[in-house]
């Protein structure tokens, strides 16, 4: 049986803040906040959660700023998924990102909590313009692998899955997920912490990749339109100056509208067509 839990943090970046996964208040919903209203809905229905991430960190904002913030509010149960970002900057340094995620682990263990994280999807699939970054991906998600190991996280490996060539996992920005994603990954968490009724039907691609010409109109649009302003924000070293959106252990509640969790599943989910 799945323990139960009553303080979970979630830290990291944009995917934990639940960026393009709209909430019915008009804020960004995402994987974290659907995980724990599941946690909420079955094995712990005493559980508080607070949200740290904010989008455009780093591992040494994670680490500095968010780890002490986390270690304050005493949870039981934590995330730590960061990485991308610093794998785009033009001063990448692996050992330097990989110290950074571990020492945030280490320090998140060491008070007893349980820990989780996740590997990165496959980018050459979600986006074959970005094949070139694969190697550097691969590379990172090993790393990060190996340190959870050092200091017994859990890791639900989305890397290896088929599922990130699914049109139907990612928003207009084909980085962040929509809300089907979003859904998705939460129901890989819970299957990974073991919780009821929680199985592999959400690591099955519900719709067929893009292929030929589709692929390469798409891929286009989307240099010009994320890429390009994206690189620009990176070389300035622009960043978000925003505060995390749920930084206090609060009740977890579920909302109204459920769209992203009832497509979760591939026999739900209609295909979505995109630029």
């Amino acid at each position: 049986m799945a323990p139960q839990y009553r303080r979970f943090v979630a830290l990291g970046d944009s995917q934990t803040e639940g960026c393009n996964d709209p909430d019915p208040a008009g804020g960004w919903r995402g994987w974290a906040d659907r995980f724990a209203e599941r946690l909420a809905a079955t094995t712990s229905p005493e559980l508080t959660y607070a949200n740290l991430a904010v989008g455009g960190c780093r591992s040494r904002h994670v680490r500095q700023i968010q780890l002490p913030a986390a270690l304050a509010l005493e949870p039981d149960l934590a995330s730590v998924v960061v990485g991308m970002n610093d794998l785009l900057r033009h001063d990448y340094d692996l050992e330097a990102t990989v110290a950074e995620v571990e020492e945030t682990f280490a320090a998140l263990r060491a008070t007893g909590c349980r820990v989780l994280t996740m590997t990165f999807p496959d980018v050459a699939l979600m986006l074959p313009v970005m094949r070139w970054l694969r190697p550097r991906e691969e590379q990172l998600n090993g790393r990060l692998v190996e340190a959870a190991a050092r200091h017994g996280v859990e890791v639900l490996d989305l890397f290896s899955l088929r599922l990130s060539a699914d049109p139907a996992m990612w928003s207009h920005d084909r980085i962040h997920g929509s809300s089907v994603g979003h859904a998705r990954i939460a129901a890989g968490m819970c299957e990974l912490l073991g919780l009821p009724d929680s199985d592999h039907a959400w690591a099955v691609p519900a719709s067929a990749p893009m292929t030929g010409l589709t692929v390469a109109r798409r891929d286009a649009w989307w240099v010009a339109t994320f890429v390009a302003p994206f690189l620009a924000r990176q070389v300035r070293g622009a960043g978000s100056d925003k505060g995390a959106k749920r930084p206090q252990l609060l009740p977890v509640r579920s909302p109204e509208n459920d769209e992203g969790s009832r497509q979760a599943r591939p026999a739900e989910v209609e295909p979505v067509e995109t630029r």
